[in-house]
């Protein structure tokens, strides 16, 4: 498959979005926070709640969202199948 690709010098990924309230979809659970760090093989947010229903997607808010006894979380970058600002 062809694609058109952009390259720029600016951060991309995870290092694009340091500062933003990230949604993470992993293996297992979700996740939201402010993302707040980044290394090889993990990332860190802060504030982070665990997604336990979704709801529908074009709502403002999550159908369960619930926040974690800590207010900074690990998750390591291997179980993360996709992320992105979502609400």
């Amino acid at each position: 498959m062809k694609r058109i690709v952009e390259v720029s010098k600016d951060e991309s990924g995870f290092m694009s979005l340091i500062g933003e309230k990230v949604t993470l979809f992993c293996c297992r659970y979700f996740y939201t926070g402010t993302l707040v760090g980044v290394n090889d093989t993990c990332i860190e947010l802060s504030d982070a709640k665990i997604i336990y229903e979704t709801g529908d997607f074009d709502k403002k808010e999550w159908s369960n969202c619930q926040s974690l006894p800590n207010s900074t979380l690990f998750i390591q970058t291997g179980a993360i199948e996709s992320y992105g600002i979502m609400k």
